[in-house]
């Protein structure tokens, strides 16, 4: 198990993600990966955790101004767009779609 401070309940679901990700076809590197970031995402938004800020950087199937200023934040940390931190959320989309 990847975090020692998961709860019961967080380990089922580990192993239930796992088990599933595993039977549709995916290896079992991939399905622990992640089952452990379903956990560690279920954890987060119930306050379960330290770490307060997300660090991904949003589904990129969505488009980016649907994404929260903090996911375009880390994208634009990614991409090493200076001034980031003073952008606003439009001005972060836009600098995004020109670094891209």
């Amino acid at each position: 198990m990847p975090q020692e401070a998961w709860s019961d309940k967080d380990e089922r679901q580990y192993e239930h993600v796992k088990e599933s990700e595993i039977e549709r076809g995916k290896s079992e590197d991939r399905a622990e990966e992640i089952a452990a970031r379903t956990v560690n995402k279920q954890r987060q938004e119930e306050g379960r955790t330290d770490n307060a800020t997300p660090g991904g950087t949003g589904n990129p199937n969505t488009p980016l101004p649907e994404r929260t200023q903090q996911e375009l934040y880390n994208r634009a940390q990614e991409l090493e767009i200076d001034g980031r931190s003073e952008m606003t959320k439009d001005e972060l989309v836009a600098a995004i779609r020109e670094a891209q």
